[in-house]
């Protein structure tokens, strides 16, 4: 699940730096949430042209995503106005080399199924995808969008990495929570 809130070029990204950093705890220990990571983009910062706070999440089950959307996701609302939230199906889960050290750093590489191959088989080969060939990767998710067909990979990272890879978005994180990341199986996950 991610949502990404646009915020103007001019912003003062120290006010979602305190933001984060007086409330980004409170989910430390959040039922059924594997991570949330507390995305932001900033102008001029690794190629950004926007200012952003995208904090995207992986769920044990579902029942997390709901009890947040129905209740603490109430002060996003009351702080930003209701921003569209993206959820995907899981596909896989992997643990990089990096999976002990704390993520600081993510991408997003969001790319549309093949019209030509089957859903399936498109997605078994994204899954089978090995991680990043940097060892500072933490752990990456494989997802689908049904109603778009389009695939995303999220990689977290233990530091930025010396090339973004191609097509991804970059965003540093201000705070990673992940209370039951260990938890979340990993590989294919069908």
């Amino acid at each position: 699940m991610q949502y990404e809130i646009g915020l103007p070029a001019d912003q003062d990204m120290g006010v979602i730096e305190r933001r984060v950093a007086t409330r980004g705890t409170a989910t430390d220990d959040f039922p059924h949430l594997g991570v949330k990571a507390y995305a932001v983009r900033r102008v001029g910062r690794h190629g950004s042209a926007v200012n952003a706070y995208a904090p995207f999440y992986l769920w044990r089950d579902p029942a997390g995503l709901d009890a947040f959307l129905y209740g603490p996701f109430r002060n996003i609302v009351a702080d930003f106005g209701r921003p569209p939230v993206r959820s995907w199906i899981g596909a896989s889960f992997d643990r990089g080399p990096a999976f002990a050290e704390a993520p600081v750093f993510a991408t997003r590489a969001v790319r549309s199924l093949p019209a030509d191959v089957a859903p399936g088989e498109a997605v078994e080969r994204e899954a089978a995808e090995p991680g990043p060939g940097d060892d500072r990767w933490h752990s990456q998710a494989v997802a689908v969008d049904p109603s778009r067909w389009e695939l995303v990979r999220f990689v977290l990272w233990s530091a930025v990495p010396d090339t973004v890879p191609a097509g991804s978005t970059p965003f540093d994180l201000l705070h990673a929570s992940t209370p039951h990341l260990t938890d979340l199986p990993t590989g294919r996950l069908w």
